[in-house]
């Protein structure tokens, strides 16, 4: 049962996830009707395609453009079929040497403002891989390696268990990138945001060690803690919000429908024997009544205000994540996280021979935490000026002191990214243990909320209700 309902809150959580997205991204639907229009599809051209194209490879067609074009292709494929499909490319050149790669006959290549309007997607820097799909990609990747499959046929392969055309996207360019005889780590550098940086660094430092499969391994265990990680604070949140909404909405509802219907029973009433509380209560229906349009309106705009700001002026962001940190229960939660992520990505670094200053920028990017950012910021400090990265963490707040003293250990004794993982564990034990308090004391306390509520609004209504037949009875 158990099981059943996590599986259920997790699907909720995504679905709460994909929500906030759209949300923030209001242009997430062009994106999907452009990804459409995309499809490669197979046409019937009433264009006569004998022979293939031949472009010039000295030429205007080898010039490179300076960003990433969208070109149109026409082709055939093994089967005789022709084949419309879209490709992002800087040069005809490079889109000719992708299709004749994947086993095309070319007849048409070509790209003009009227492409470039309706079917780019500006490559693929604005699209980002959600962290289970990524770690299916690094799980696949390291079997087929394992199994002698090449690299490149590797990513060809990934590429057709994807539906997303988007992810096609990312990986056909990832492909591509591997044919003209790039890096696995330059390949994922140049697809923008859609792999994470530790990803890339990680895979960088493999290269060079020859261990690639055995850190995709790592990185897909890393991930996979980092999505627990996140898919028990969803789940641990999505009741309690439940419940408060469901309270909001009741309460909404008997203030909007049900007390309107006493009040001409009141009217007749003298208001010096109608109950300060009943008075509220009518008072507050009344302006509800009245005004529930333009609170919706207000709430809605605050909180895409909000939003905006958070997400803008860094000085409200982290005003905004101090006072979040030093609310009882909630605050350690988000601590208790933030060093488990510091501590977990550290060691991860470091056992892949990441040097302390790259590893350091690549922790300033991983974590949304301001006031984490600028420990890490006094630390790339500190190793600059050769002083050791402890010395940023010492009397800190918001870094406990057996996580500070075991980066002391570890720097004396040269096993810090032993010590970092044993921080880590640890952390998240006391971060499980904290989300399970949460859901302990928040579930009843939002209970009695909601009852007291509801209570006190049915209180005020029957009480005056009771006078009136006593003084019948009298």
């Amino acid at each position: 049962m158990f099981h059943k309902n996590k599986k259920v809150t997790d699907k909720i959580g995504d679905g709460l996830n994909t929500i906030g997205m759209s949300v923030a991204n209001p242009n997430e639907t062009i994106k999907k009707v452009k990804e459409k229009k995309r499809k490669p599809k197979k046409i019937k051209s009433k264009k006569n395609y004998d022979e293939p194209l031949v472009l010039d490879f000295n030429g205007e067609d080898a010039i490179k453009s300076k960003t990433k074009q969208t070109y149109r292709y026409v082709v055939k494929n093994s089967e005789g079929k022709l084949i419309k499909g879209y490709f992002d490319a800087f040069s005809k050149v490079e889109v000719n040497s992708y299709l004749i790669n994947e086993g095309y006959t070319v007849y048409e290549i070509e790209t003009n403002k009227w492409i470039q309007a309706m079917y780019s997607q500006h490559g693929t820097s604005n699209i980002k891989i959600k962290t289970k799909d990524l770690i299916f990609m690094l799980a696949q990747l390291s079997t087929y390696l394992k199994a002698g499959i090449s690299l490149e046929e590797s990513i060809k392969i990934l590429t057709k268990q994807f539906k997303k055309k988007s992810y096609q996207l990312v990986l056909n360019s990832v492909a591509y990138d591997l044919s003209t005889g790039k890096t696995l780590s330059e390949a994922l550098e140049k697809q923008g945001k859609a792999f994470p940086n530790i990803l890339i660094n990680m895979v960088k430092a493999a290269e060079m060690t020859g261990e690639l499969p055995e850190t995709l391994d790592d990185m897909e265990e890393y991930f996979t803690e980092m999505e627990e990680t996140r898919k028990a604070m969803i789940t641990a949140m999505i009741y309690p919000v439940i419940i408060l909404f469901i309270a909001l909405g009741v309460g909404t509802f008997i203030m909007l429908f049900v007390v309107p219907k006493f009040i001409d029973i009141y009217k007749t009433m003298d208001n010096a024997k109608i109950p300060g509380i009943t008075l509220a209560v009518l008072g507050l229906s009344d302006f509800l009544q009245k005004y529930i349009i333009w609170i919706l309106l207000a709430v809605i705009v605050l909180l895409l205000l909000f939003m905006y700001v958070y997400k803008n002026v860094k000085p409200f962001k982290t005003s905004v994540q101090w006072l979040v940190m030093h609310m009882p229960v909630f605050g350690d939660v988000i601590i208790y996280n933030e060093v488990t992520m510091f501590s977990k990505t550290f060691a991860s670094l470091l056992a892949h021979n990441v040097f302390i200053t790259d590893s350091m920028v690549i922790l300033d990017k991983v974590s949304n935490n301001e006031i984490y950012k600028s420990l890490i910021h006094s630390a790339i400090d500190n190793v600059s000026k050769g002083k050791s990265i402890s010395v940023a963490f010492k009397d800190q707040w918001c870094f406990p002191i057996p996580a500070y003293e075991m980066i002391v250990t570890g720097e004396r004794t040269g096993q810090l990214p032993e010590m970092m993982q044993k921080v880590s564990n640890y952390y998240q034990n006391l971060h499980k243990n904290a989300v399970t308090r949460i859901k302990t004391f928040i579930e009843p306390v939002l209970i009695i909320l909601l009852t007291v509520m509801v209570g006190v609004i049915v209180l005020s209504i029957v009480v005056p209700m009771f006078n009136m037949y006593s003084q019948i009875q009298a």
